[in-house]
């Protein structure tokens, strides 16, 4: 499962890309209760969503502009150099030359061949989130693609992860595991084919939640919206995916997800 004892591959940091960083904190906190803090001023408007004090995630403004706002995984990296130069090797793009973000690390900004973005971190000072796999915190990554045994592929190459197939209801289901460690055991993630044509490549973050339905009924108090109303996974609990008014998309899930 997801911890904080980040390996080659693991995801280690995500953050929000939005156009109005307190109306963001304002919804993000309605919904789960988290705390904003303000980085450093030479951040640039980047700060920190927090839980009891502890990180779960980044939140600052879009840097392109003619992105939309959306939630945005980084997976560790020893050497970020590296893995992006692997990238564009492997038929991805980079968006954004990796480059030293002060003395906290390392990133760049990619996509993968079917135009999914992420990015890379290599840890300094920050390792990376103080929380994961508990109720407000992240718990699991999925990529939504067109096909996904290339991007099994793709992704088993550059981070060399390990798989393994689940029939979930309707579909067939990749999970995802680091390297390291026992496989069921170090699942963090899952590929899951496109369900409808309007469908775009990316990568949705799921956000732990004791009480789903309470969670939903909060972010369309707060201006968001369903996208996929609570419904039950046999064998992994209940789930749920939201957008928030600025219509960047998430996920919520009661459950143990499990190759």
């Amino acid at each position: 499962m997801l911890t904080t004892e980040f390996v080659t591959g693991s995801p280690n940091w995500l953050d929000l890309g939005s156009n109005d960083t307190q109306a963001s904190a304002a919804f993000y906190t309605a919904v789960f209760g988290w705390s904003f803090m303000a980085g450093p001023p030479e951040a640039g408007g980047y700060g920190f969503l927090q839980k009891d004090g502890k990180t779960v995630a980044g939140l600052g403004p879009v840097m392109n502009p003619e992105a939309s706002p959306a939630w945005k995984v980084y997976f560790s990296t020893p050497d970020a150099d590296a893995t992006a130069k692997a990238v564009e090797q492997g038929g991805g793009t980079i968006a954004s030359q990796p480059m030293d973000v002060m003395t906290a690390g390392r990133m760049a900004d990619l996509a993968d061949p079917q135009g999914a973005e992420f990015a890379i971190w290599q840890p300094g000072d920050i390792k990376g989130v103080d929380l994961a796999n508990e109720p407000d915190a992240l718990v699991w990554v999925e990529l939504h693609v067109a096909d996904t045994a290339a991007a099994a592929t793709f992704y088993g190459t550059l981070f060399n992860w390990r798989t393994a197939t689940d029939d979930m209801p309707g579909m067939p289901y990749t999970i995802l595991s680091t390297g390291e460690g026992e496989q069921e055991a170090s699942s963090f993630g899952g590929i899951a084919p496109f369900m409808e044509e309007s469908e775009t490549p990316r990568w949705l973050v799921y956000f732990g939640a004791e009480d789903v339905d309470g969670r939903v009924a909060a972010a369309t108090e707060a201006g968001g919206s369903v996208l996929v109303p609570p419904m039950d996974i046999p064998g992994v609990g209940r789930f749920a995916i939201l957008a928030d008014p600025a219509g960047a998309q998430f996920a919520l899930l009661k459950g143990t997800p499990t190759a």
